[in-house]
């Protein structure tokens, strides 16, 4: 069986060479020996167990759980990759139900087909969307749930066109945002005020009412707290979940001092 350097192990599964030395600082995934020449070779297990990270990085888990989930998880492999294939498979026909739901709007707005308004909102899980409420009732409590019903109220009414357009205006910002992570803007740079701003006026848009400093706050914690939300912008790339709560904070702290 093969042993893999850092370099060709980052090669074959598309994870950094910066992030594979980070989960060996921090012992999640430590090479199977260190050469005389000093570099780290990666052989059979060390690339089930960095499977078994991707796995609970794609469905949201934090990175600080993963080693206890690992190190105390007994049961048969086999068992554990028919888990991960059925909540994946469920991943992806919910996604096949969204795209086509995201069609038939673009072929509507177009002329081209008529939705009705139900057809809307199919494959939008009414169990899920009610999880993540309760989350945030929980975590926040006070008036949470009247803002809450306020913020779908709002976006009830709204004509079809108009909440597309928003829901496209949010996708932007957030990308624009992304790409800031990607070019290495550091978190707390002033200088992506403007791409914060973007973001904060959506964030009041979608919950039509204004997003106070301490609001937005909140909203950074619930993007790294809950798993949904932390894998939603992890897919864009790892560590963008850290960096957007810490670029969020630094954004409500200027917003409080100005």
């Amino acid at each position: 069986m093969a042993n893999y350097t850092v370099k060709q192990l980052a090669r074959l599964s598309g994870v950094s060479v910066r992030t594979l030395h980070h989960y060996d600082e921090i012992g999640l995934l430590k090479p199977s020996f260190v050469g005389e020449n000093r570099y780290r070779y990666y052989g059979r297990e060390e690339l089930l167990r960095l499977q078994d990270i991707l796995f609970y990085r794609e469905l949201g888990v934090p990175l600080a759980d993963i080693p206890r989930l690992i190190e105390t998880d007994g049961r048969d492999r086999l068992a554990i990759l028919a888990e991960h294939r059925t909540m994946l498979a469920d991943r992806v026909k919910r996604s096949r139900q969204l795209l086509r739901t995201i069609d038939r709007t673009i072929a509507d707005i177009k002329g081209e087909e008529t939705m009705t308004d139900k057809d809307m909102f199919t494959g939008f899980d009414e169990a899920k969307q009610a999880e993540y409420e309760n989350w945030l009732v929980d975590r926040f409590g006070g008036d949470t749930r009247k803002r809450i019903e306020a913020s779908k109220a709002g976006l009830a009414s709204l004509d079809k066109d108009v909440l597309a357009a928003r829901l496209a205006e949010g996708k932007a910002a957030s990308h624009a945002l992304a790409d800031a992570f990607k070019a290495g803007t550091e978190a707390e740079d002033p200088a992506i005020d403007p791409l914060l701003q973007r973001h904060h006026a959506w964030i009041a848009a979608m919950w039509n009412r204004e997003c106070s400093p301490q609001a937005y706050v909140g909203l950074s914690v619930l993007y790294l707290e809950n798993a949904d939300f932390r894998a939603t912008f992890e897919r864009e790339r790892e560590g963008f979940a850290e960096w957007l709560s810490a670029a969020m904070k630094a954004y409500a702290a200027r917003l409080e001092a100005a």
